[in-house]
């Protein structure tokens, strides 16, 4: 009987810890919020880490990278199957030539020259749809999705920047940009791989 009682016991307290945890907690990141958890093509992400961009000491934006599942390697979050998610929010004013700029120099510090050569005109697609984007104000939010089956997804605002832009390789290139061998940021990198 008394077994009985301690487990009734215990599973009660599970049930009311699980009742007191909210469902969706956040991760604040110099004032932006990124909720724990997400969903993108029917599947549940989770947020693998977030941090801030920092350029000569000027907060450029916060991210937060979402995936099936949380890891602290590079090479796993980048040959994770299925979708992914990074969630850019601008901590200030850039101009559209200046974050594609820094786009493409992250793809070019992270990709051989044989791959990029493979990767050009898609290349050429995301900078044409980031330079008719205009500027990207404080505040905006930039999602580069990776759909399987489709391709990657640029949207600003929740408006489609272009085309879908196919390929997993794709994608890959454009999370080297924070987490490749020459990341734009090491310490934005640690935070995005859950590390710090």
């Amino acid at each position: 009987m008394n077994r009985l009682k301690s487990t009734a016991a215990a599973f009660a307290f599970m049930l009311a810890a699980t009742l007191a945890t909210p469902c969706c907690a956040a991760h604040d990141v110099a004032g932006v919020h990124f909720d724990d958890q997400t969903s993108l093509a029917n599947q549940a992400l989770v947020l693998n880490g977030a941090g801030v961009r920092v350029k000569m000491i000027i907060k450029v934006y916060a991210v937060g990278l979402y995936v099936p599942r949380k890891d602290t390697a590079p090479a796993a979050i980048l040959n994770q199957p299925g979708p992914k998610s990074i969630r850019i929010v601008m901590l200030r004013d850039v101009s559209a030539e200046k974050l594609t700029e820094a786009l493409m120099q992250g793809i070019n510090d992270n990709v051989s020259a044989a791959d990029r050569q493979g990767l050009q005109p898609r290349l050429d697609a995301l900078e044409a749809a980031m330079r008719n984007a205009g500027e990207a104000t404080k505040g905006s939010q930039i999602q580069l999705d990776y759909l399987p089956g489709i391709g990657t997804r640029v949207t600003m605002g929740g408006k489609p920047l272009g085309r879908d832009i196919a390929g997993d390789d794709f994608y890959r290139a454009l999370l080297k940009i924070w987490l490749g061998e020459r990341p734009s940021d090491r310490s934005l990198k640690g935070d995005l791989l859950g590390q710090s």
